[in-house]
């Protein structure tokens, strides 16, 4: 797709996924990064979770900016009910990687698109299948430094696609960003930052 047919957006995110994703998209975009409490709700689902993630995303970008339309993500990663988000350190990496070794998960990525006009949402579920990772494969894959800002502690995009056997779903979901539902939502954006 070519840059015209997106009006600029925010990007309520520092994540360089996402950035290269939207990019590839063709979206002219600005960084305008929101942290925010992402400590899941009591009894909180995964999907439900996500998307009150994005959504507050969003909506404080679009306090933070809103003379155009902002777009908010986040991806959680879901083995059994466990939630699995960033490794805090080597050891909780290590941690995730053997709950995920040998079986499948659920990649939930969230989308939220604010402005003035209203928000809209879409999400994205995919699951991947990992084949059985080696503690000693854990430990060298963090000390690649690749899994410290994932979620699930992996990076289908980079070395960590040596685990995956199998996805089915949306590829650039689990990297963080869904192509397919962000461009139904961004054509949807006027050339002044509305939705229409």
């Amino acid at each position: 797709m070519s840059e015209s047919q997106f009006s600029p957006v925010v990007l309520a995110s520092a994540s360089p996924r996402r950035r290269e994703l939207l990019t590839q998209l063709g979206v002219p975009h600005v960084v305008a990064a929101v942290d925010i409490d992402e400590t899941p709700l009591p009894d909180e689902q995964p999907l439900a979770l996500a998307m009150r993630l994005a959504r507050s995303k969003a909506l404080e970008g679009l306090r933070r900016n809103g003379d155009r339309a902002v777009l908010g993500a986040d991806t959680v990663v879901v083995v059994g009910t466990v939630v699995l988000g960033k490794p805090v350190d080597r050891a909780d990496c290590l941690r995730m990687l053997a709950l995920l070794s040998g079986r499948a998960h659920q990649v939930v990525t969230a989308i939220a698109l604010a402005s003035h006009a209203g928000l809209q949402e879409a999400q994205s579920r995919t699951v991947v299948t990992m084949r059985a990772i080696t503690a000693a494969e854990a430990a060298a894959y963090w000390e690649t430094g690749e899994p410290c800002d994932k979620a699930g502690s992996y990076g289908i995009q980079g070395q960590g696609a040596m685990f995956i056997e199998h996805i089915s779903g949306s590829y650039s979901g689990v990297m963080g960003l869904p192509l397919y539902e962000t461009a139904q939502l961004l054509q949807a954006v006027r050339p002044g930052g509305e939705i229409r």
